[in-house]
């Protein structure tokens, strides 16, 4: 039984981590004026913040078309049994409708499951590794799609941002739209939950907010994985990582992601935030 495994790139997935798992990422798109470019093709997590810094407007983004998952599921089906397709929050995106569209235009001999992860980010990344590792184990479709499902049910997201100018901005906001109105010196920290962006907390100085961060990672153990995501800050995420690694079981180790494109469209520069799974055994 060969399961193929696709998730696209507002999960932010490490290439490395993908290539590791034989994890396919289709890239979504990011939107400068009239130019179009994909999401870790055509432009890296690090240009792309460079980028932001130097442009008047924010640019929007695009999810991937039903044409181009009809292409990329063509191109894996050969030799597979079926493909689970990990997406981007349904609440947050139009990927999981395209990837639907596509699964049912492809001309190929095997199943296509779409899971929307109620996620973004690494939250969706994690819940792609773990049908990744599902399959890789030999899993058939329904056992794969079974551990992908309970790995949702298992997992959080929140990320401290310098601002919400850019949620506010890109029309993510969801309910953290009652933080808008708060002093500039607040650091806002949201969280996904039912597959949209809420409010977690707010704190006066982004040290006080790293802490916050730790604090709540720490009411979520005990912790099968974890995953540090960064938008410009690679060696504070790090030592961030160190700090949460005994929340992980022994001989594990936080796993670290830039923010890429996709999502730091809305999260903007200096965001840091944690995606993680709740133990099973929990």
């Amino acid at each position: 039984m060969s399961v193929r495994i696709v998730t696209d790139s507002t999960s932010d997935m490490p290439s490395d981590i993908a290539e590791q798992f034989g994890i396919t990422v289709i890239p979504q798109k990011v939107i400068f004026g009239t130019e179009e470019l994909r999401d870790g093709v055509d432009i890296s997590g690090d240009d792309f913040y460079r980028r932001l810094a130097g442009s008047d407007t924010l640019p929007t983004t695009s999810q991937a078309s039903a044409g181009e998952f009809k292409e990329l599921y063509e191109s894996i089906a050969n030799g597979a049994d079926a493909i689970v397709s990990v997406h981007v929050s349904s609440a947050l995106s139009g990927t999981v409708d395209s990837a639907r569209s596509g699964s049912e235009q492809a001309n190929i001999n095997c199943s296509v499951e779409v899971v929307d992860s109620m996620q973004a980010g690494m939250g969706a990344g994690l819940i792609a590794i773990v049908a990744a590792r599902a399959a890789l184990s030999g899993g058939n479709l329904r056992e794969v799609v079974s551990a992908a499902e309970d790995a949702i049910g298992r997992c959080e997201t929140f990320v401290l941002l310098d601002t919400l100018e850019y949620l506010q901005k890109g029309g993510r906001i969801g309910k953290a739209r009652a933080m808008v109105g708060t002093l500039l010196s607040i650091k806002p920290m949201i969280i996904l939950r039912d597959g949209i962006v809420q409010e977690l907390g707010k704190e006066r100085t982004h040290r006080k907010g790293m802490a916050r961060l730790r604090r709540v990672t720490e009411e979520f153990a005990p912790l099968d994985e974890i995953c540090v995501t960064y938008a410009t800050t690679p060696d504070e995420a790090r030592a961030f990582a160190e700090q949460l690694s005994p929340l992980l079981p022994e001989g594990k180790e936080p796993l670290l992601a830039q923010i890429g494109s996709s999502v730091g469209t809305y999260t903007g520069p200096s965001a840091l935030g944690v995606s993680l799974l709740r133990s099973a055994a929990k």
